[in-house]
């Protein structure tokens, strides 16, 4: 079914909405949070937790690409689910090495300021992605978006580790570099 019918469904409150989005993106979103939670269990849990809230927020949200939308929803309950558990069990995963590598390019903070700050930043890294060539960005995007681990990203771009690494390493510089130009680190 098209991405229009099922977010017509979703307008119409229609519960097969939610059935259709996982027949099509089910996959998609179990291997978003499989990056990030190596997990079954949570994968699924997180999966459901995304689809509620895509029921819960179209309407009046209306997406452009529901397999984003559902992506997006999926990393941000996937994330939650990852700290919550951090929480308990203080563990050095993927996940935290990739947060912990970006982290030391992108500020933290939750107040008012730094929530304008993260739209600005969020639009200036959309403008950066798209001055990278299409590999460099997409395997910054499996590093940092997707969480993928350094080997799965090897595997994937038929890559040595070394070549992986020094390529997040200069996208991280660039990126660097592209925030202090546009004043925002």
């Amino acid at each position: 079914m098209e991405d229009k019918k099922i977010i017509a469904l979703y307008f119409d409150r229609n519960t097969e909405a939610i059935e259709r989005s996982a027949e099509r993106y089910g996959s998609y979103c179990k291997a978003i949070a499989r990056n990030i939670l190596q997990n079954e269990q949570d994968e699924e849990e997180c999966v459901n937790d995304a689809l509620l809230s895509a029921w819960n927020s179209i309407p009046p949200s209306r997406p452009e690409n529901l397999g984003a939308y559902l992506g997006k929803l999926t990393r941000s309950k996937a994330i939650d689910r990852w700290r919550a558990l951090r929480r308990e069990k203080r563990g050095g995963t993927a996940v935290t090495v990739a947060l912990d590598e970006i982290a030391e390019v992108i500020p933290a903070g939750d107040g008012p300021e730094q929530a304008v700050m993260r739209k600005e930043l969020t639009q200036a890294i959309h403008r950066f992605l798209g001055s990278l060539g299409e590999t460099e960005r997409d395997v910054f995007l499996c590093r940092y978006w997707y969480f993928e681990d350094i080997n799965g990203i090897c595997s994937r771009f038929d890559f040595s580790r070394s070549k992986v690494e020094s390529m997040l390493h200069r996208s991280r510089y660039k990126l660097k570099r592209f925030l202090q130009k546009e004043e925002l680190i």
